[in-house]
């Protein structure tokens, strides 16, 4: 879950360390929703589709605090929930040491939205599925949703990514494999069921399949990358990742000498130090043009981001990774007295992984060559 994300998403409140978020299409969603039952049926039926929806992800956050739940009997904190009109997704604040682990994990989830499903039908006496759920008294609508969290526990279980069966058979993969290429093969897998789906969502024009066949096939790519970098970072510290040619910025001084400062040289990101040389903030290229709009003679130290994570030369390049992903524009490697030696952005992180991949694929060529040489 990234910045951007973020800043579309309304908090709906904290429950222990996790923050329960809504994204704006939701409630897109809903009205969209309203609206079609009301032009279809009129007030009754536009009230009763949202409130059968509001159930719904009702119960996905149960579905998605069982992941919670089970990870935090691993000791990985989730931080955030944000509940999107397909679905919620978690954002662990780190990835589970063991296939094991987040086998468990990934089975939570289904084994909670199973758990409900069941429970409703047996309280309702398993009404028969009907397409108009939001129909009927309120045995009629529980039972309904109850055969719609079945449906959920196992639509949640194909082995293809986003989904838990993804991340169940990556966990089964990476066992005998290694996580990134059990995560490439889940992700494939899943941006293969994003093309039937899409291909079965423009065949029967339906808009919400092709959205979710858009929104699997996405996340699996996103998947794929970020293992292919956690896997380039592995056994790596931030002082073999990091930039150390870098200019940096004075507290007093104004936001047009960091625009010319980022005309001047290659960076997007500025340390903002004061006159001892320690590390005050940061100062990012979307807060050098919005300063300039306002108040070229703008301070630096007014227009900075303060709350920057700073680590040490030795800090864990997987664990830079964790930090960029939660929005921060720059990880800063500090000195022990707080003076700033390097940094670390996505951009310079990924050009580690190119790299990376381009010496990997080197290696094999030659170690291919070597031996067809020996035969």
């Amino acid at each position: 879950m990234d910045e951007a994300e973020m800043g579309w998403s309304l908090a709906l409140g904290k429950f222990g360390e996790t923050t329960v978020r809504l994204h704006w299409s939701f409630l897109l969603f809903l009205f969209w929703i309203g609206v079609m039952a009301f032009l279809r049926e009129g007030a009754g039926a536009a009230i009763g589709g949202i409130v059968f929806l509001t159930l719904l992800f009702f119960c996905v956050v149960l579905h998605e605090f069982g992941h919670i739940l089970a990870a935090r009997h691993f000791g990985v904190k989730t931080p955030e929930v944000l509940l999107l009109p397909i679905g919620g997704v978690s954002r662990l604040e780190r990835f589970p040491e063991e296939p094991r682990q987040e086998l468990v994990i990934a089975l939570a989830g289904p084994v909670v939205s199973l758990a409900i499903g069941l429970g409703l039908l047996l309280l309702f006496g398993f009404p028969a599925f009907s397409p108009d759920a939001a129909e009927g008294g309120i045995a009629q609508v529980l039972g309904q949703l109850g055969w719609i969290n079945l449906f959920l526990a196992v639509f949640n279980l194909l082995p293809a990514f986003p989904m838990d069966g993804g991340r169940v058979l990556r966990a089964l993969l990476a066992a005998r494999l290694g996580y990134a290429r059990g995560t490439r093969i889940a992700a494939g897998a899943g941006q293969i069921a994003a093309a039937v789906f899409g291909f079965l969502g423009l065949l029967s024009g339906n808009v919400i399949l092709i959205f979710i066949a858009l929104f699997v096939f996405l996340a699996a790519g996103g998947e794929a990358g970020l293992a292919q970098m956690r896997n380039a970072t592995l056994g790596l510290t931030a002082a073999d990742v990091m930039i150390t040619d870098f200019e940096s910025l004075r507290v007093e001084e104004p936001v047009s000498a960091a625009a010319d400062a980022l005309i001047r040289t290659s960076q997007r990101e500025f340390p903002v130090i004061d006159s001892a040389g320690l590390l005050q903030g940061v100062l990012a290229r979307d807060d050098i043009i919005k300063a300039l709009h306002q108040n070229p003679a703008m301070p630096a130290r007014e227009a900075m981001q303060a709350d920057v994570p700073v680590v040490s030369a030795r800090h864990s390049a997987d664990a830079l990774v964790r930090l960029l992903q939660q929005g921060a524009p720059m990880v800063v490697v500090a000195d022990p007295a707080g003076r700033p030696v390097g940094f670390v952005t996505w951009e310079n992180m990924l050009e580690h992984v190119m790299i990376q991949n381009a010496r990997a694929k080197t290696q094999a060529v030659s170690e291919g060559n070597i031996r067809r040489t020996s035969v």
